[in-house]
């Protein structure tokens, strides 16, 4: 019997949400195409997380290019770090994710460097899973896509592996934009690139990818968060770094997670909580969510704490959807040294404060005419210079890996009392970043059922099959959100059935028509792909100008006007309105 997963994918195949790229050549892992359904179904996700991080948090996105200088990302560690193991099978040369082969022989494989894993792997004779091969010597093979920008290929570049860095190198112009105050957001939603090794998850690991991410700069010396009263009773499945290791799972507040110091701080916990009310509203299921925080081997170096939302798979197990970190002042500070740029707020004191402060002021007139272009650099790194760096007869600097020595009658210094009316901070980054791909299936999985049809109002039994195929999509997330249907194929039905269809089309309702087979398979049809409500037209509807409206989920009828039928569905499908309340039942 076929598992969810494929039970899933057949569906998701066949009625349009989610194709195979590049079908007619043959295809290649790790792409997929979002057929019709797919792609408004992802949309509608996307459009529920700027609700809540852009409308109602206030965290303004922008748009940055998805191919970025190789500057950008030597700064982010990415050129430098950014890597999985590989191996290659000698006999039939597959290539193969070296911590995945070992994973049922040692506890965290993602730990050990190429050579542990070369190591293990031989003395634990693990052969190709494809051939039964020998696998060669374990190496890092960087994840992203290398490309060249401009003709002959003199400035390098890469496809981005992630939304945040454009954010990051925005800062000075959104610091601008927010008017120099913090704390402030910025969000994106686009693709990002990873050139995956061996990407046999189907949907789970994809070569290209959407992400939405938030980059939230907070006051390092305040991470309070000023509504987080509001969400602090909200309790939640967490599963921290002691839970890991007594391999216990709790539900616990958020207020007491923080108080109690299983999460860092108010403005994680806030995020947390965001990311969980996101979740359940486009679909997820609640009892197949955690927050899982990351272990002390695991965590990022730049990380002061980091919690991963996993969603369970019938498939995959618990599959980590979203990562919500503490990145501290790591990427402005790294962006700052690379560019040569100040990435700081200028933070006012309530009251200014006098300090005694070391001065160091580079005679230009000298400095200028001797180095020329590096004059400013050389300056500015005999500013950063200390007191006792400055004793000697002949003073040492570093300038773009040169070391330059300048005589020290060309400086200055001296100690002096200043009033300091405020300081120079670099914030910190809270970051929640949301893989939309896998959010997007773990919704289709989650709200895939398969039940008895059983007996249904108005259908004769012969007219459908005994099994039900329903997906139970929120109706604000799925993609069609009503189907016209009216009982007979004939043009006294069919145009008030269009006219339907227009006052819903007008509200903003994405709408279906469908005249063609009986009635019951229509509702069915209909079903699979989690259209949430159904409007039938019938001969009664020409005597009284009323239609009947089913419910999805419960197969229940009500039969409701014609006059205020759009704002009927609207309400159903945004307002909250309840179903039994949409008309009088049948």
């Amino acid at each position: 019997m076929a598992d969810k997963y494929e039970q899933v994918l057949e569906l998701a195949k066949r009625r349009g949400f989610i194709w195979n790229s590049f079908e007619l050549y043959g295809g290649t892992a790790g792409f997929y195409d979002y057929g019709p359904l797919g792609a408004m179904l992802k949309r509608r996700v996307e459009n529920i997380w700027r609700d809540i991080f852009v409308i109602n948090e206030g965290y303004y996105e922008i748009e940055s290019p998805t191919i970025g200088m190789e500057e950008v990302f030597i700064a982010s560690g990415h050129v430098g770090g950014f890597s999985d193991p590989l191996t290659e099978c000698q006999k039939c040369n597959e290539a193969f994710r070296a911590d995945h082969l070992v994973t049922d022989v040692v506890d965290n494989p993602d730990t050990l460097s190429a050579d542990e894993l070369t190591e293990v792997i031989t003395k634990n004779d693990i052969k190709c899973p494809e051939c039964g091969g020998k696998l060669g010597k374990v190496y890092e093979f960087n994840l992203m896509f290398k490309t060249s920008i401009g003709p002959g290929g003199k400035r390098a570049g890469y496809l981005r592996p992630e939304t945040a860095q454009g954010m990051f190198v925005d800062f000075p112009r959104l610091l601008k934009f927010y008017r120099d105050h913090l704390p402030f957001g910025a969000t994106q939603i686009g693709k990002a690139y990873r050139n995956e090794i061996s990407p046999r998850q189907g949907v789970i690991r994809l070569r290209e990818f959407t992400q939405a991410e938030a980059e939230i700069f907070i006051d390092p010396r305040d991470k309070t968060h000023p509504k987080f009263k509001e969400i602090e009773n909200i309790e939640l499945n967490l599963f921290s770094q002691e839970g890991q290791a007594a391999g216990e799972m709790q539900k616990i507040s958020l207020g007491d997670a923080v108080k109690n110091g299983i999460i860092a701080h108010e403005f994680l916990a806030y995020c947390l909580a965001m990311t969980y009310r996101f979740l359940i509203r486009v679909g997820v299921s609640p009892d197949k969510l955690r927050f899982r925080q990351h272990m002390k081997d695991e965590m990022a170096h730049y990380a002061a704490d980091c919690w991963d939302a996993e969603i369970l798979s019938e498939r995959f197990g618990w599959v980590e959807v979203v990562g919500i970190a503490d990145r501290t002042d790591y990427d402005l500070k790294a962006h700052a040294k690379q560019s040569g740029k100040e990435l700081s707020v200028y933070i006012s004191y309530d009251t200014p404060k006098k300090v005694e402060k070391f001065v160091v002021k580079p005679d230009m007139g000298v400095l200028g005419p001797m180095f020329k272009g590096k004059a400013g650099k050389v300056a500015n790194a005999l500013k950063a210079l200390k007191s006792e760096e400055l004793s000697g007869d002949v003073i040492e600097v570093t300038v773009d890996g040169e070391k330059i020595k300048i005589d020290k009658n060309s400086v200055k210094f001296e100690t002096v009392t200043e009033e300091i009316h405020g300081e120079n901070i670099i914030p910190h980054v809270i970051e929640p970043s949301f893989g939309i791909d896998r959010i997007t299936y773990s919704l289709l999985e989650h709200s895939y059922f398969e039940e008895e049809a059983g007996k249904e109002e108005g259908i004769e039994e012969e007219e459908v099959e005994e099994k039900r195929i329903v997906l139970r999509l929120p109706p604000e997330v799925a993609p069609v959100q009503a189907a016209v249907l009216p009982l007979l194929s004939r043009e006294e039905l069919i145009k008030p059935g269009m006219e339907i269809v227009g006052k819903l089309r007008k509200a903003g309702i994405l709408v279906a028509f469908d005249d063609s087979g009986t009635i019951g398979r229509r509702y069915r049809r209909n079903d699979e792909i989690g259209t949430p409500y159904s409007i039938t037209v019938d001969y009664k509807t020409l005597e009284d100008s009323t239609v009947t409206i089913r419910d999805r989920d419960t197969m229940k009828q009500v039969r409701a006007s014609m006059s205020d039928i759009a704002d009927n569905i609207y309400d159903l499908v945004y307002g909250g309105k309840s179903f039994e309340d949409a008309g009088k039942k049948i």
